[in-house]
């Protein structure tokens, strides 16, 4: 049964990385992104999973062999590359010319993804800072980018 708990408390970090996550991937939903809440809860909640796992796995084995490496770091490496190859799937070029389409998709996964890595850490107020930081990049600051373009367009034409 004190097995059950320490798991059920493990679970802490996983949901709030879903909580935390899904907030970035609705802010993507309502504008129609192809990475949108799901994927970017997905996203989140394995990143927090491979980080509690890792974690998990030092501490009961680590004292056991000195034979036997564990080491964090490669881990949050192995996060880092899976994601961003799933945001290299993203991103798409114009073959016209017309510039890129998915760097934000892209960098939304990387994001959320280390969201996930501070959560499996249980470094709580970071993640939700780190949330909130991404979120102003991807609400304010985008209606702010749009209308400088707007404006510029504007001078252009007149």
């Amino acid at each position: 049964m004190e097995n059950f708990w320490a798991e059920l408390r493990l679970m802490e970090g996983l949901v709030i990385a879903a909580v935390l996550s899904g907030l970035i991937g609705w802010e993507r939903e309502r504008r129609r992104r192809s990475a949108g809440l799901r994927t970017h809860i997905l996203v989140g909640v394995s990143a927090s999973l491979f980080v509690v796992l890792a974690d998990t796995l030092i501490t009961q084995f680590a004292t056991s062999s000195d034979l036997v490496r564990f080491d964090l770091v490669g881990v949050l490496g192995a996060v880092v590359s899976g994601v961003s190859f799933l945001g290299a799937g993203a991103i798409f070029s114009d073959r016209r010319g017309g510039g890129t389409q998915g760097l934000t998709t892209a960098a939304g996964l990387l994001a959320t993804a280390s969201v996930g890595v501070a959560c499996g850490l249980h470094l709580y107020v970071l993640a939700t800072g780190a949330t909130l930081l991404f979120l102003f990049t991807l609400a304010p600051l985008s209606r702010l980018v749009g209308q400088v373009q707007h404006a510029e367009e504007e001078k252009r034409d007149a």
